[in-house]
This record gives C-alpha cells, sequence and structure tokens, in this order.
C-alpha cells in the first residue's frame, strides 16, 4: 500500500509538497493538470513538468486524479470517438511517464455535490455536509454560483468554471439519458481505451457517484456494490477498477463498505478513505478519520483491504478545517496529515496482528 495526499498544484493549492512530504508515511502525491479541460489532449511537456517538481522534493507521482471524461462520451454523441482518442493519447503518455493509476468518475454534469462546505461542528472545525432538503429547494441553474459564493476565492476541484457556465445545455444534453445509457456509454469507453492501458499497464478506477443517488433527477450509476460489480463484469480485465471512496459510498448507511471491500477483490486500485456522520436519511456531513468520530467502523474497513491483500494507492480524503486554517474545503493540511497517520496506525496494527 502506498500512502498518498492528493496535491491540486502550484498556483491552485494552499498546501505545498515540502508540507507534504513532512508527513510520516506519505510516499507520494496524486494530481493532474488543472488547467487541462474535459476532453483536451495533455500536453507531454506539461506531464514532465508535473513529475519533475514532485519529484524535486523526494516524493512520488503515483497516481492522476483525475483525467475527467468529457460529457460527449457519457451522453453518447458523434463526437465521442475524437474525445476518446484523446484519451487514448493522455494514457500512453501517462503511461510513458511511469503513471499506473487514473482516477476518474461518469457522473453526469456534477462532479460532487454539498449543501454546505463548512458546517460548524461542536469542536469548533468545520466540515463539508449534505442536505437533501437544502438541495431540494435550489435552482440547479444557480447551484455553482452558490457552490462558489461559498468557497470564495479557493478551487472548486470537478466544477469546472467553462462548463458550469452552459448548466442548461448540459441538462438538456442529459435529458434522455438513463442509468442503462451510461452505463451502455462508460463501456463504450472501456473498451475503447482497454488496449492503451493494458500496453503501458495503466489501471483505470473509477470514482464513485457523490452522494450515491440521483442529484437534481440525474442519472448515477456507481452507487452500490452490485453496481460496481457490474462495472467489473462489463469490461472483465484487471485494468478496469475501482476508486474506492468510504465517504462517497458510506454517504448511504445501506452500503456495507467492508463487505463491498471483499467483493472487489483483484479490482481495487485506489483508495479514498474517510469518514462520515449519517444524521437522517439524505443528510451527512463528514467527520475526522477517527472511527468514533462518524458512522464508518475505519478499522473493519482498512482489515477489509488488508484482507484482500490490497497494494494500490491510498489517501486520506476530506478532512475537517482546523485549527485556524484557511484552504480549500475538505483540502487543508492539518486533518489530513491526522488522517494519514492515523490510517497508517491502523495499518501496521493489522499488518503485525497477522
Amino acid at each position: 500500500m502506498d500512502m498518498t495526499l492528493r496535491w491540486f498544484g502550484d498556483g491552485y493549492d494552499t498546501v505545498s509538497l515540502e508540507n507534504i512530504r513532512q508527513i510520516p508515511g506519505v510516499t507520494g502525491v496524486v494530481s493532474t493538470l488543472y488547467d487541462a479541460q474535459p476532453g483536451d489532449l495533455w500536453e507531454k511537456e506539461k506531464v514532465a513538468a508535473l513529475k519533475a517538481r514532485v519529484e524535486s522534493t523526494g516524493l512520488k507521482l503515483l497516481g492522476i486524479e483525475s483525467v475527467n471524461i468529457h460529457d460527449s462520451i457519457k451522453v453518447g454523441t458523434p463526437e465521442r470517438d475524437q474525445y476518446i482518442e484523446n484519451y487514448i493519447k493522455t494514457i500512453e503518455l501517462l503511461g510513458e511517464a511511469g503513471v499506473k493509476c487514473i482516477c476518474y468518475n461518469f457522473m453526469p454534469v456534477f462532479d460532487w455535490t454539498r449543501s454546505d462546505l463548512a458546517k460548524l461542528r461542536s469542536d469548533g472545525a468545520t466540515v463539508l455536509a449534505y442536505d437533501q432538503k437544502e438541495i431540494d429547494l435550489i435552482d440547479p441553474a444557480n447551484i455553482f454560483e452558490s457552490m462558489q459564493k461559498k468557497a470564495g476565492d479557493t478551487l472548486l476541484p470537478g466544477w469546472e468554471p467553462e462548463r458550469m457556465a452552459h448548466l442548461q445545455e448540459l441538462f438538456e444534453m442529459y435529458a434522455d439519458v438513463d442509468e442503462e445509457k451510461l452505463f451502455e456509454n462508460l463501456k463504450y469507453f472501456l473498451e475503447a481505451i482497454r488496449p492503451a492501458c493494458e500496453k503501458y499497464e495503466v489501471n483505470m478506477a473509477i470514482h464513485p457517484d457523490d452522494p450515491p443517488w440521483k442529484v437534481f433527477g440525474l442519472p448515477r450509476i456507481m452507487t452500490s456494490r452490485e453496481n460496481l460489480l457490474r462495472l467489473t463484469k462489463i469490461v472483465d480485465a484487471p485494468f478496469n477498477g475501482i476508486t474506492l471512496c468510504t465517504g462517497s459510498l458510506g454517504s448511504n448507511p445501506d452500503n456495507d463498505i467492508p463487505d463491498i471491500i471483499r467483493s472487489l477483490e483483484g479490482r481495487i486500485h485506489f483508495a479514498h478513505v474517510r469518514n462520515v456522520q449519517h444524521n437522517a436519511p439524505g443528510d451527512f456531513q463528514e467527520a475526522a478519520h477517527l472511527s468514533s468520530d462518524g458512522s464508518l467502523d475505519m478499522y473493519e474497513i482498512m482489515k477489509a483491504l488488508s484482507d484482500i491483500h490490497f497494494e494500490g494507492l491510498m489517501r486520506p480524503d476530506h478532512g475537517r478545517m482546523i485549527w485556524g486554517e484557511k484552504a480549500m474545503p475538505g483540502y487543508g493540511l492539518y486533518d489530513r496529515a491526522l488522517g494519514a497517520a492515523y490510517l497508517n496506525g491502523l495499518w501496521e496494527a493489522i499488518k503485525k496482528n497477522k
């Protein structure tokens, strides 16, 4: 297992590589080219520069999060083949650079959704939170402005302003797309990129939908054990795997995370491990990584990963904003560092107890 942190790059992230380098047990980062739009062909020189920058601090560029999928691929328009060709070429240059894992998602329109980016907790920290009752009051056409206002000057990863400026058009694109159509288009994409992934030994790790249910009526497919297993079968090859996000899947208390992990042995390439607190159906908030701080049993989750001999990438996911830190919501330094230390401690104890 390689413990990593997500790093958004110089000029985007308030957390430096030099600070990440000082977290015990963190050996690398996952990052991306944040000036690349979905569908773009990445530039070899920029990938090389990103890798060199990371390695200059003694860390490794262990994965890419994310190479975003163009909406034409998700919808299945005639233009998708050109965007898939760009994706294939990007896989090739990342493979040549030594990157072996690409995290991506297949969510329509919105990458992730929250009703509150700084919900105040009793300990004085703030966290990301979701309340379906509040989401239902928001006009989808205004959701980006609402999120951006809450975020202030910080980056909202996955909410590209260039795409959000065309929200009405995006909703119209997906008007006739249901869950079955999404699965069909995902299969088409995976079959097309399979030769490149296998040639360059690049694993594709799809991220679960966040949250794992319909938002604004848009279909979601990466939501449950059943659908994750279906994903592994539509293109049944080792490269086609999962980013096991405990927070996204765990937002629905019906999802048994340890059971899901054990059912996906050999197909989990990346693990985002974090805790959530269930308040009511459709109402949750994020928590510290410690089991007792939320609703998930982090020991059982880490034990399940050990039981399936997980050897992929791992990172602590969204942290609380603590100790007066001002940073991108969910992506400050302090609580993610605490999370990495806690997860590494659980992993060491589990391994030694075996």
